[in-house]
């Protein structure tokens, strides 16, 4: 079916069955919509529609949600649509802990129900903030309702005397500085006031820029939404276009099941690779693949990145340029024209045309920013993943944003059970440690720990002071987006499960070959099996409550890190629930 196709009537719609019979259990739910200060001319023969909104106090990304949810509004009612509001869980990045990671399988729950058990016929998901994006996706795919996803956008350049500052990136790069004693507290509170100047996401290629990215290829936003400054005014021309044009999917029946397919989530794989994207990019497009029952594995992102090269010249992966530069230089769109090559152009989206067409006009107005398919800033594409014995499942690394002495490395492993072990150690100017030794932290998987951005593993202050920046790092934790450097991340199984990185020890050998997309373990069989015998497994982290549930059933980080009940494959479909 196309836009152009019959609507549905006002009698096909879900919400009629809350509001239209004329029986007593619809009588309590209009007499409680008058009660709230509406007519029945606000609902009767609309479309209702949800607007999920994850703004909160304390959430710096979606600070500027408070007014957008306004514009989004105000394009609903434009289009003949009936708004409601519907808040959820906000998830800030830099506040909420232990991680913003354990908590997105818990927006995806919440959307979901959320969907499903108010009156409403179809949805406009407003994030950004990194956890964001799949998890409201990851619960409207569940739902199956129509919806549009409004990214919440980059904030604006950081500056700091003159310098351009890029979040999190440069963060690490001048803490690094920092505890290498060539910084001061006057430079350090300096950019800490200048570093985050506006509303909206980091403005690096992290993982929200990434994400945002992912969903406008696969087709969940609107054409070049996913680059727009947040303080820009076309933010919030964008958000009241996102609510007209959801009334008109409603209408068309534009659901998920009727737009996306397999090539759909293989864009978005693409997208991430030309961006230079953030390896949580891999965690979250998998677990929004399997929502659709189009589940993409590891294998299908190494075969990307052997194909798609590096063209966003964006930190990290890039030297120079930000988000803001991006959108200038003619954002999303105009990149996705630069790979076609590499696309599903004859995928659909939410605006009812196919991503070839939404691209066909985009152009590219800086060619350092938005390079040429032949000159690209990384000639394969932004991440690997590798096998080997310590590593079955896969371990993924971004080589793009990797020193390059260390993709092809052999080195001592010191290991750490826990991060507070770790850190403590990383400052004590005794500790024996080289700079081709592979720092090794376990436990920090998705049972061990909720799967933290504890994977850029700081380098020891000793060889910072002999003017080390890089060295290979392997963990089954993540890494913030906006990280860098040699990191090896997600190690599957995990440890805590009693995957081989549970049974490494220092002083073992462990051999990188990134072009070859190998990770070993220099030990005999034997021995892991003498190993493996004696190792006992931790002891659950959570008791009670939703971590309890968390670590008996959160699947491991090749899988998606969803978990095992909400995959499309556990069990028949939800119904719709009883109204009597």
């Amino acid at each position: 079916m196309t836009d152009a196709d019959a609507p549905l009537s006002y009698d096909s719609l879900r919400s009629a069955r809350w509001f239209a019979p004329d029986d007593l259990r619809s009588f309590g739910h209009r007499s409680r919509m008058l009660q709230m200060g509406y007519a029945p001319s606000d609902w009767a023969g609309k479309p209702v529609i949800a607007i999920v909104n994850t703004w909160s106090d304390a959430n710096q990304c979606h600070a500027h949600f408070r007014q957008r949810v306004d514009d989004v509004r105000r394009g609903i009612f434009q289009a003949g649509g009936f708004a409601l509001e519907l808040p959820a869980i906000s998830l800030s990045e830099s506040l909420v802990k232990p991680t913003t990671m354990f908590y997105r399988n818990f927006l995806a729950m919440e959307t979901e129900e959320l969907l499903r058990s108010h009156p409403v016929d179809g949805a406009v998901l407003m994030g950004g903030c990194d956890k964001t994006t799949p998890g409201l996706t990851m619960g409207a795919l569940s739902m199956g309702l129509p919806f549009i996803y409004l990214p919440a956008g980059p904030m604006l350049r950081g500056n700091w005397r003159g310098k351009v500052l890029g979040s999190g990136s440069d963060a690490f790069k001048y803490w690094d500085e920092r505890r290498a004693a060539r910084l001061s507290e006057q430079d350090w509170q300096e950019m800490e006031a200048g570093i985050a100047r506006s509303h909206g996401t980091c403005m690096t290629m992290g993982t929200a820029a990434t994400m945002m990215g992912i969903a406008e290829a696969v087709g969940f936003t609107l054409p070049g939404a996913s680059s727009i400054p947040a303080a820009d005014a076309g933010h919030m021309r964008m958000s009241a276009e996102c609510g007209r044009r959801i009334v008109e999917m409603v209408w068309a029946d534009l659901r998920p099941a009727r737009m996306l397919t397999r090539a759909s989530f293989e864009n978005g794989i693409a997208c991430a690779m030309a961006m230079g994207c953030s390896t949580n990019a891999i965690v979250h497009l998998i677990a929004m693949s399997r929502r659709a029952g189009h589940a993409l594995t590891l294998d299908d992102f190494d075969a990307a990145s052997r194909r798609v090269p590096v063209i966003a010249n964006i930190r990290p992966s890039g030297d120079t340029y930000l988000m803001e530069d991006f959108f200038y230089a003619g954002g999303l769109r105009a990149l996705l024209q630069r790979i076609r090559v590499h696309l599903h152009v004859d995928a659909r989206t939410v605006n009812g045309r196919t991503l070839g067409q939404n691209i066909e006009a985009a152009q590219v107005y800086n060619d350092d920013v938005i390079r040429a398919l032949d000159q690209p800033i990384y000639a394969e594409g932004a991440l690997a993943v590798l096998h080997g014995n310590l590593a079955p499942d896969g371990v993924v690394i971004k080589p793009s944003a990797c020193a390059p002495h260390l993709l092809q490395h052999r080195g001592r492993a010191l290991v750490f059970d826990d991060y507070p072990s770790l850190k403590k150690a990383v400052d004590d100017p005794e500790l024996e440690v080289t700079a081709d030794d592979v720092l090794v932290l376990r436990n920090a998987g998705p049972r061990g720990a909720g799967m933290p951005e504890w994977g850029m593993l700081p380098i020891p202050a000793k060889l910072l002071r002999q003017g080390v920046r890089d060295m290979l790092r392997l963990s089954d934790a993540r890494m913030s987006g906006t990280s860098y450097g040699g990191c090896l991340l997600h190690c599957a199984p995990e440890a805590a499960i009693g995957g081989p990185l549970a049974l490494v020890r220092s002083g073992d050998y462990i051999t990188v070959d990134v072009a070859a997309r190998r990770i070993h373990l220099e030990v005999d069989d034997a021995e892991m099996a003498r190993r493996r015998a004696a190792w006992t497994a931790p002891p659950a982290r959570y008791e009670r409550g939703y971590g309890w549930i968390f670590g008996r059933h959160v699947l491991q980080a090749n899988e998606g890190c969803d978990f095992d009940f909400l995959e499309t494959s556990f069990g028949r479909a939800v119904p719709e629930p009883d109204i009597f």
